[in-house]
């Protein structure tokens, strides 16, 4: 089951491969009165082992189970049942998911068995040698300007920035792996890592997440048989948590997951049947259509508009008869008083005691005439248009006034705006809507997520109801009425730069760029054998992944030795290395050139198309990670720019593509959609591509996200774009927020159960469920370490000392005698990775760690330096006032 192909042209590395057997099934789950019965096997067919992971949680049934076999490299076992009114799918998906660690490892025991490149001059078509002055390592003044005025000015963040089509050395191709199913024409280009992507993509059967309600299509399962569009709503209590991990301080739950394929209410008409189509139309970034046709060809259907954090599931029928089903079993439906004329109401209780609300809006006034027919049956009349809404009452009578307020409108998209003035940045959701917006004033309500309830500004605090639902994986959301929201972040880290850097500082004094002379000289030990390895061959390799980051570790590299150490001679010689091995892939020469594929719209490699693998490279092919691939040739070319402001004239074409295939600013670029990565609902970005999935979009590595901003905003502020360094001084921001709330539990943490929150960190955190793991192994200074890397500037806003602090404390410091993972005894390139991080909390520690005299390569990872990280921890003894020399003696 492990990736049998190494990587065969690193010349000085060894690929580490990770084995890791993962056994998937489904579980079922009865409803809450009945979860008792649930019991933990340590196998889906009943035979016990001690490999698996996660455990799968059942209920025993005599139905059978069917097996499917996925991709050659990872199969899993799906179990499937028609009865069930809660399906659980705890076994981690690895679809698209190599089982490979995030770094080659070296394998030599000492730095003095590098292979060592002697002193020579460069030249190529691309590249331009520099002279030894420092001064041509500076940046330019007017970057320089550009840089200082974006503290003073207020700035567009979504100017576009290119709309042309690709360099001409990308060839284009109009085929791809994954068909576009049912996916209606649209002028503008698709967004792959959307939460709507499940409707899709292969069976078209999966769920979406539109916090906090999901729906999914029925596909005539379950008691109710039906066509129809099913929605559900999941409490707290509705949870099922994994096994408790005893390795970790106070033994949390490895994982907890929220059931799916419940179907509460089904949105559906009489009319649909096996013959039905779901089809999609409108995709953009914060929503889409949904279309159920009877048949192909039909004039009549239900059109479901789908965006995120709507307060209302809707459902637009068209000359169709409704029926409103129940696999729960109705308890009792009965019409009540609307608040306006020309509504419907009525007032569900289904046999799990939940309690919901309908409202029916007719375009000719027809009273829609809901009827009781049976327990999971409401039929209205024949050759019915208008819309029907339908609401999750968790408040009584309180939460019912909320909602017949805003009952009559619905939300049908958002517009997005931002911009940033000195240290502030403003981002406003512009709602659509739709409805009786002529007959009505009100207000559209929507569902906040926390994050947006912390930094709400201007009115928008006052539309906050008293009306919340729980979401999956996101905490409580709060309902709000107002037809747009204005967020605000007042504190941006416009002064970050490619030093150390450390936001708590006051502004000016928050970067590190001068060392003292007794730790400049310990770093220069090191320089000498680093700065001279075979960049084009560690580079050259059959992955974005690696490629990239390796080019940022040297690109990191040769910044510090001559910004940091004052070796212009030895830097020379190392950007004349990095600018040749950039090149490379500037050309396409690489070993798996990048394409543009008009299908998606965007720039894959072409790694799936010859080799037939859909995981090649962690499914870059298939739009998987392209924040994380990108981000580490982004970084590596705004330091190489910003060395040699003259090789920005052949390479900022290509750089840019990369950008505007990740986080394309603007709409109406027709090559590439507007972020395709982040997402700005939830505040962070989203790894899946177009692979369906159960549990639908998921991100493993935050600080890899984080590092994409990063990138960003140093591209930006190296090119003079100043729209995109406010963009990532924005979303590094939004970041610091969300990574708090959501992936970095520190003590308190409110948005994840606190059967869980003693993991730390959140491993990889789904739209509907968590699972404090890897997609390459279990150790926790991998599940840790992958919320680490790469360490660099950013790493201090977005990792708090106060959560540093109390992880490594309880994990890993070795002083604790209870801690399960002390860093000492942490083997290769994570041990390096730790001590790292610990610069944030204890840089004399972490320097003492990587200054010590019989210090292992081995413990320093593929994407990062000895230097750098000498240098990262002497910078930040600014921070803690540890300026003392002495300490910068090697041991």
């Amino acid at each position: 089951m492990a990736d049998p192909r190494p990587f065969h042209r690193v010349r000085y590395l060894l690929m580490i491969f990770m084995l890791t057997f993962v056994h998937s099934g489904i579980g079922y789950a009865l409803p809450e009165h009945f979860q008792n019965r649930l019991t933990f096997t340590a196998d889906p067919f009943g035979q016990p082992s001690s490999t698996q992971y996660p455990p799968t949680t059942t209920v025993h049934s005599s139905a059978a189970g069917v097996s499917e076999a996925l991709l050659p490299w990872a199969k899993k076992l799906l179990g499937t049942d028609q009865y069930a009114y809660q399906i659980i799918n705890t076994a981690l998906e690895t679809e698209g998911r190599p089982s490979v660690q995030p770094f080659p490892t070296p394998s030599v025991s000492s730095i003095a068995n590098l292979t060592i490149l002697p002193t020579f001059n460069v030249s190529h078509a691309s590249v331009k040698p520099i002279a030894s002055s420092k001064s041509n390592f500076t940046i330019h003044s007017w970057n320089r300007r550009a840089a200082n005025k974006a503290m003073v000015d207020q700035t567009n963040v979504f100017r576009p920035m290119a709309t042309g089509a690709p360099p001409s050395q990308i060839p284009s191709r109009a085929d791809h792996p994954v068909p576009r199913l049912n996916i209606a024409q649209q002028s503008t280009p698709l967004s792959t890592n959307k939460f709507y992507a499940n409707f899709f993509l292969g069976s078209q059967g999966q769920a979406v997440w539109t916090h906090p309600y999901s729906l999914a299509w029925s596909k005539g399962t379950q008691s109710s048989r039906s066509w129809g569009m099913a929605v559900s709503h999941i409490d707290a209590n509705q949870r099922v948590f994994g096994p408790r991990n005893n390795v970790v301080p106070g033994s949390p739950v490895q994982y907890y997951i929220n059931p799916v394929a419940i179907q509460s209410i089904i949105l559906s008409a009489v009319e649909l049947g096996n013959s039905t189509v779901l089809t999609t139309d409108t995709l953009g970034p914060f929503s889409a259509n949904a279309n159920l046709y009877p048949q192909a060809g039909s004039s009549s259907k239900i059109t479901f508009p789908l965006v995120q954090g709507m307060a209302f599931v809707t459902g637009i029928y068209s000359n169709l008869q409704p029926a409103i089903q129940s696999s729960i079993f109705f308890r009792s439906a009965s019409s009540a008083a609307a608040s306006a004329s020309g509504i419907f109401k009525y007032q569900i209780t289904l046999e799990d005691g939940k309690r919901w609300l309908l409202y029916a809006v007719p375009y000719n006034g027809q009273d829609p005439q809901l009827t009781l027919v049976s327990n999971t049956l409401l039929r209205g009349v024949p050759n019915w248009s208008g819309f029907i809404q339908l609401a999750k009452n968790s408040a009584g009578s309180s939460g019912e006034y909320v909602y017949d307020n805003a009952a009559g409108v619905y939300a049908v998209g958002a517009n997005l705006t931002a911009s940033t003035f000195g240290l502030t940045g403003t981002y406003q959701f512009k709602w659509e809507k739709a409805g009786l917006t002529s007959k009505t004033a009100r207000q559209l309500l929507m569902f906040a997520l926390p994050h947006h309830v912390e930094s709400f500004a201007g009115p928008t605090p006052f539309g906050k109801t008293d009306l919340r639902l729980q979401t999956t994986t996101k905490g409580v959301a709060t309902a709000v009425s107002a037809d747009a929201w204005t967020l605000v972040e007042a504190s941006l880290p416009v002064d970050m730069g490619f030093a150390p850097w450390n936001g708590s500082l006051p502004q000016g004094s928050r970067s590190a760029k001068t060392l003292s002379p007794a730790a400049i000289s310990t770093i220069n030990s090191v320089v000498a054998s680093e700065i001279r390895q075979d960049m084009d061959n560690q580079t050259n390799l059959d992955s974005m992944y690696f490629s990239g980051k390796a080019l940022s570790k040297f690109a990191v590299l040769v910044y510090t030795v001559q910004e940091m150490c004052g070796e212009p001679d030895l830097a020379r010689l190392g950007l004349g290395q990095l600018k040749i091995a950039f090149a490379r892939f500037v050309t396409n020469q690489q070993v798996h050139p990048l394409v543009y594929e008009s299908a998606w719209k965007g720039v894959v490699s072409s790694g799936a198309y010859t080799t037939g693998d859909a995981g090649q490279d962690f499914g870059n092919s298939l739009y998987n990670d392209h924040h994380f691939h990108f981000g580490y040739f982004i970084h590596a070319a705004a330091i190489i720019a910003y060395l040699d402001p003259q090789w920005l004239e052949l390479n900022k074409e290509w750089v840019n593509m990369l950008v505007r295939d990740a986080a394309n600013p603007s709409s109406t670029d027709p090559y590439f959609p507007f972020s395709r990565m982040f997402d700005w609902y939830h505040g962070h970005s989203w790894a899946k591509g177009v692979f369906e999935s159960a549990d639908s979009k998921d991100e493993e590595s935050s600080s890899e996200d984080a590092f994409f901003a990063y990138a960003l905003k140093m591209w930006g502020r190296v090119t003079g774009d100043r729209s995109m360094e406010a963009r990532g001084n924005l979303m590094l921001a939004v970041l610091a927020r969300t990574l708090r709330s959501y992936f970095l539990m520190q003590d308190g943490n409110a948005n994840h159960p606190r059967e869980f929150t003693g993991n730390r960190v959140t491993g990889i955190l789904f739209e509907n469920k968590v699972d404090a793991t890897t997609y390459f192994g279990t150790n926790l200074e991998y599940v840790h370490g992958i919320h680490m890397l790469p360490i660099l500037p950013y790493s201090s806003l977005t990792r708090s000392s106060t959560f540093v602090s109390q992880e490594w404390s309880a994990l890993f410091d070795p002083s604790n005698p209870s801690a399960p993972d002390p860093a000492p005894s942490v083997r290769g390139g994570w041990k390096g990775i730790l001590y790292a991080n610990l610069a944030l909390i204890d840089p004399k520690r972490s320097w003492q760690f990587f200054a010590q005299r019989d210090f292992d390569p081995a413990w320093i990872d593929g994407g990062a330096s000895r230097t750098w990280y000498l240098a990262f921890a002497a910078g930040e003894f600014g921070r803690h006032g540890w300026m003392n020399t002495r300490v910068f003696c090697k041991s």
